[in-house]
């Protein structure tokens, strides 16, 4: 039903995303995809090679890592570019919440179908909880970089007794290493009755930044006099924000009504395999590098894009309702 001008919003299902992908740019239309991008290594490669083929046909791609086009951490990056916190020497950043458990699951009448209805309990279908919260927050990282990780390791795992019978864990912690040693640590928790949080911080040689914060309204980002994060330390702040999921909706209507280049697939792309080669690192036991990370022929549903809403599953649950989980 879409033509040339119009914009096929991909926000479903993060399995099929490069499939849908590879379809509206064959049919010759504008994109706006939502994160995360692909679940696994094959199908980054494939938005990478569908967003070269937009590419050649001018055709524009949005992709849904909205706070790149936040003018409070816009106003931050420059600042940084312009060498105002020295040289950057670690990231820090967290995604802390009561939790996304699923409890033990009686078999269904179509067990493909109602895995999709709870996409975030399952790899194959969403990238699992981390990537689809904290992709954002990876990016983030990398952003401030202006770079792509060259390796990650990373330790995760459940509680004791824990109810979860998804294939998430319950928390993750991952130690990202850029080219000139940087280190970014990112974190995320998925428990009740625990410490709750969600920023991101940036230490440089000068000084220290909150470059992300959750829950603040409006949201500004700010710089502190020295390494200490606190209130009464602040030294700048930005501009309040404006609503980035408007903007990155206004930047890209203006680029297909105005013809200019807007192409955020290759990017968007890389920031997805930065999460799974951190994902991989911890459900592995191994240290993970981007190289390994981007020619890996590793695919959770081989099959994927050949689903019909009769295909079989790609994982069941054993006889006490709990779905195959990772062991490093």
């Amino acid at each position: 039903c879409l033509g040339p001008g119009d914009v096929a919003m991909l926000t479903g299902y993060t399995a099929f995303r490069p499939t849908h992908l590879d379809y509206a740019v064959e049919k010759g239309v504008h994109v706006f995809m939502e994160k995360p991008f692909a679940p696994d290594p094959v199908g980054v490669r494939q938005v990478i090679q569908a967003g070269e083929i937009a590419r050649q046909k001018n055709l524009k791609i949005a992709a849904g890592l909205m706070w790149r086009h936040s003018n409070a951490r816009q106003a931050l990056i420059q600042k940084i570019r312009d060498g105002e916190m020295g040289q950057i020497q670690l990231m820090r950043a967290y995604r802390m919440e009561s939790g996304y458990r699923m409890g033990p699951r009686k078999p269904a009448k179509n067990e493909l179908l109602d895995q999709l209805r709870i996409r975030w309990a399952f790899l194959w279908a969403s990238s699992g909880i981390l990537i689809e919260l904290m992709v954002h927050q990876i990016d983030e990282c990398c952003w401030i970089k202006d770079a792509w990780p060259t390796e990650a390791h990373g330790i995760g795992g459940r509680a004791p007794n824990s109810p979860e019978c998804g294939q998430n864990l319950d928390n993750y912690a991952i130690e990202y290493t850029f080219a000139d040693g940087t280190k970014a640590l990112v974190n995320g928790r998925y428990l009740p009755n625990c410490h709750n949080k969600f920023a991101t911080y940036v230490h440089g040689t000068k000084c220290a930044a909150q470059f992300c914060v959750w829950g603040a309204s409006p949201i500004h980002t700010w710089t502190y006099r020295d390494q200490r994060i606190a209130d009464d330390n602040i030294a700048w702040k930005s501009e309040p924000e404006v609503n980035p999921w408007q903007v990155e909706w206004n930047v890209l209507l203006d680029a297909i009504r105005h013809d200019r280049p807007h192409n955020e697939a290759q990017r968007a792309a890389y920031a997805d395999l930065a999460s799974i080669m951190g994902r991989a690192a911890v459900h592995s036991g191994k240290v993970i590098t981007w190289k390994e990370a981007i020619a890996s022929n590793f695919q959770f549903c081989p099959n994927v894009a050949g689903l019909t809403a009769d295909s079989p599953a790609p994982v069941h649950a054993d006889e006490q309702g709990r779905y195959p989980a990772p062991v490093p």
